[in-house]
Parts: C-alpha cells; sequence; structure tokens
C-alpha cells in the first residue's frame, strides 16, 4: 500500500470538478490507498457547506491532524527553507510522518520545503 498527501492544489481542482484529479483519486482508492489530507489544508480550502464535490472527494481520504510534533516539523522546514507557507509545511510534516508521497498543483514550493527536510520526500505533480 502507498500513502499519498493531498495539498489544497488537489483539493481546489477535486471541487471544481477536474476529471484528471477525479480520476487519478478513484484510481488510488481502488488500490487501496490511503490519500491523506492535512488538517490544515482542509480549512485553507473550505469555504461553504455548499462545496459538496469537495466534501464528497474528502469522504475518501483521511484528515491527518496536526499534531505537535508535526507542527514543530513544520515550524523547522519554514526556517531552513526560509518561507512563510504553515500549511505547506504542514503538507511535507504529514507526508514525513506517514512516509508519503505529496500530490500538488504547487510543486515549486513543495519541492523547497521538502528539500530542506531530513528525509527524502517524493514530490508529485497533479
Amino acid at each position: 500500500m502507498s500513502r499519498f498527501v493531498y495539498d489544497a492544489g488537489v483539493l481546489v481542482a477535486a471541487d471544481r470538478g477536474d476529471r484528471r484529479v477525479w480520476l487519478a483519486h478513484t484510481a488510488r482508492l481502488m488500490e487501496r490507498n490511503l490519500p491523506l489530507v492535512p488538517a490544515p489544508v482542509v480549512a485553507q480550502v473550505s469555504r461553504s457547506s455548499r462545496q459538496a464535490q469537495l466534501r464528497r472527494f474528502l469522504a475518501g481520504c483521511h484528515i491527518a491532524p496536526l499534531e505537535e510534533r508535526d507542527a514543530y516539523v513544520a515550524g523547522h522546514l519554514l526556517g531552513k527553507s526560509r518561507t512563510a507557507d504553515v500549511v505547506d509545511a504542514s503538507v511535507v510534516a504529514i507526508a514525513l510522518r506517514y512516509q508519503a508521497v505529496i500530490i500538488t498543483g504547487d510543486v515549486k514550493d513543495l519541492e523547497r520545503l521538502a528539500a530542506v527536510a531530513d528525509e527524502g520526500v517524493d514530490v508529485v505533480a497533479l
């Protein structure tokens, strides 16, 4: 079983009905892979209870809480990378915790954070 972490770009695309994102997500579920979504990512993209597509997409995901250890890891990554996006850093921290591949719409920013991690993290474009 492989694990994947979705960033906000994936959720936004799913909410907009991006067929490619939905097909890839469905394939992961059929292969019994567990898509993870950090709780801060859900907070970043949730704007209305009327986001039915988003809610349906998230029903097939595990919402990963940002634990204390993850918060410290995210802060460390921000300091080392000299960046400020806490949500992106939480994506990398969760990927590290679960040894997961990051699926993102923003490869450049996530790769910058992943590059300063003490362990390898794979970042893959949508």
